[in-house]
């Protein structure tokens, strides 16, 4: 009998001069930039952005809106740029010695990145959660008064203690910890410590939080959790929500941004972009080809 044996063509490893090429027809693709990245009177306002680490462009030329009361969620593969522009909305690139921003990025019409922006009282304005908890070593009660006291937001010890019940309350942490405001707040389960730091954040009445994967390293009870009270903080703040996890973009966003290569490819309604996406890299990140 005889024998038949299927030659399987070897892979031929991409040259150098064909990755510059696919990445080059990619970015020729990301130019033909979908959907508007506007709205009408925006909260923030970000205009022709570009970002250098040194020599490395990492954001090309973004442009788009952050509305009032609103989840805006970027989305993408990794190393895209999405964390990279997040940290932009309140200069925390601004600790980065080789990083570089141009363009123009407003908070209700104030250029943030002008030499007579003060970055504290902006990253006031502008909270930011980040990906993994990171309570400070204190109580949990001096947690969420640290952000008031520097600031000033306070007369009398009376007032603090509100902001402090306040801010726990619409954290959805209240219930869980009014009894042990004393204890460290490291004491805390994953979930409550970044419901803590998400209080932490609103303590000094924000306009704008930006969440940096603020589920990644919950467990799904815990990002239920998160999820539910994103929900009820939109209807007080802007979010802008950086997420790998693209069910979690589609649940709590109203409009989602697709990035890549440091792109922004396409800004709609996060039902638009998830059924029809108008861009055909947008389709290929949320079907899966890629990413």
């Amino acid at each position: 009998m005889e024998t038949i044996v299927e030659t399987i063509p070897p892979v031929m490893p991409v040259t150098q001069s064909q990755e510059v090429a696919q990445r080059s027809e990619i970015e020729t693709e990301v130019k033909k930039t979908v959907g508007d990245p506007f709205v009408e009177s925006p909260r923030m306002t970000c205009r022709d952005v570009y970002v250098y680490y040194g020599d490395t462009c990492a954001i090309k030329n973004v442009s788009i809106d952050v509305a009032h009361n609103e989840v805006l969620a970027m989305i993408g593969p990794s190393g895209c740029g999405k964390s990279t522009f997040l940290r932009c909305l309140n200069r925390m690139n601004d600790t980065v010695p080789s990083c570089r921003v141009e363009g123009s990025i407003t908070l209700d019409t104030t250029d943030i990145y002008h030499p007579s922006v003060d970055v504290v009282p902006l990253r006031a304005r502008v909270g930011m959660v980040f990906q993994k908890p990171n309570p400070f070593p204190k109580s949990i009660y001096d947690n969420i008064a640290y952000g008031p006291k520097i600031h000033g937001l306070t007369a009398n010890q009376g007032e603090l203690d509100e902001i402090v019940e306040t801010s726990l309350i619409k954290a959805g942490l209240w219930d869980e910890v009014k009894d042990r405001l004393g204890e460290p707040g490291t004491g805390l389960s994953g979930g409550q410590q970044q419901r803590l730091c998400i209080a932490r954040a609103i303590a000094v009445s924000p306009e704008v939080i930006l969440m940096d994967e603020p589920c990644s390293a919950l467990d799904p009870i815990a990002t239920a959790k998160i999820e539910e009270l994103i929900a009820e903080l939109k209807t007080q703040f802007s979010i802008v929500i950086v997420t790998h996890a693209m069910q979690q973009a589609a649940r709590v966003s109203q409009r989602t941004a697709y990035f890549h290569l440091g792109n922004l490819v396409e800004v709609g309604a996060t039902e638009q972009i998830f059924t029809n996406p108008s861009h055909r890299l947008t389709e290929d990140y949320i079907t899966g080809r890629f990413g």
